[in-house]
């Protein structure tokens, strides 16, 4: 079986909560979903480890408030790579609105000084190689600039190790640059990365054609209720999941689609039924207040329902 790791660089604890509508300058009262260690790429650890794929996580983590984190991968049995470093890891609010989207107050967390990076880097370099797959999900944390992470990417990419980039905002630029060997940046964030609003799925396609053409061997494409489309160097096709009813979270689902991705990789799946099983994982991810499969057969009826539709090749 091929061997999967996660890197995230800018880990948290993120605390989920609900409510029917945010009234700005007033006193919201939130229920509470849960407090949950959490990051990118831990995300898609767990849902991976639930789906029986082993895997190992790495990046950073502050040393000050690391105790839920290696109780859960102590509890998962998920390898632990991560480096701690001085200070605490960070705690991320994450607000569902039932009548709206999700609000994310992402506060900062630890430094990483230069000493911390360069032994990082050294290490993760070696480390990475061992792996089929390596997932770098999630935000840059204070003191790694989007050059020092395009650099790092481009290290790996040098050394055969096949990314699979999941980011936003500059780390998703820079990274880019770096030629991953997946990406799956949102419909907002590639119409950031082109420039331009983009208002249909030709549209979507075109500008996912241009990221692609730098040399990146896939390109999915997330679109919340549309659903999501892969390109790749055979055809482009699209994914419609059936619309959930019972919407209690989005915190994870995209997360959850990274590691559906993977699991098909992994498993040899052909293009279609690899995307229609991400979808499926990310639309039940939407049930939940936290991220992971209790039992894969809830995924089946979900399944058995995703649309797939070529559109290319």
């Amino acid at each position: 079986m091929a061997k999967v790791a996660t890197i995230t660089l800018n880990t948290a604890y993120d605390l989920v909560g609900r409510l029917k509508r945010i009234e700005l300058g007033e006193v919201n009262t939130v229920e509470t979903l849960g407090l949950f260690p959490a990051g990118k790429g831990i995300n898609v650890a767990r849902v991976l480890n639930d789906l029986g794929i082993p895997v190992a996580v790495g990046g950073f983590l502050g040393e000050d408030n690391v105790g839920d984190f290696e109780t859960l991968f102590k509890k998962e049995n998920i390898e632990d790579k991560f480096q701690r470093v001085a200070g605490k890891t960070r705690i991320n609010v994450k607000i569902t609105e039932t009548e709206a989207d999700v609000t994310d107050l992402n506060f900062l967390g630890y430094q990483i000084s230069r000493e911390d990076w360069k032994k990082f880097t050294a290490d993760s370099l070696i480390y990475c190689q061992q792996f089929d797959i390596v997932a770098v999900c999630g935000s840059l944390p204070r003191g790694v600039t989007p050059e020092l992470f395009q650099a790092w990417l481009s290290e790996l990419h040098e050394a055969g190790v096949k990314v699979v980039l999941d980011s936003s905002n500059a780390a998703l630029t820079a990274g880019l640059k770096a030629n991953p060997w997946l990406v799956k940046p949102n419909h907002r964030e590639l119409e950031a990365w082109i420039g331009h609003p983009l208002n249909s799925i030709a549209e979507i396609v075109t500008a996912a054609k241009q990221l692609k053409a730098q040399g990146i061997a896939n390109v999915v494409i997330s679109m919340g209720a549309n659903g999501s489309l892969w390109l790749n160097d055979d055809k482009v096709i699209q994914a419609q999941p059936a619309k959930c009813e019972n919407v209690v979270s989005t915190v994870g689902a995209g997360d959850s689609m990274v590691a559906g991705l993977i699991y098909g990789f992994v498993k040899g799946l052909s293009q279609q039924d690899t995307l229609a099983f991400a979808s499926a994982v990310s639309a039940f991810a939407v049930s939940q207040s936290n991220v992971g499969i209790s039992d894969q057969r809830l995924l089946d009826p979900i399944l058995a329902n995703v649309k797939i539709t070529t559109i290319e090749g």
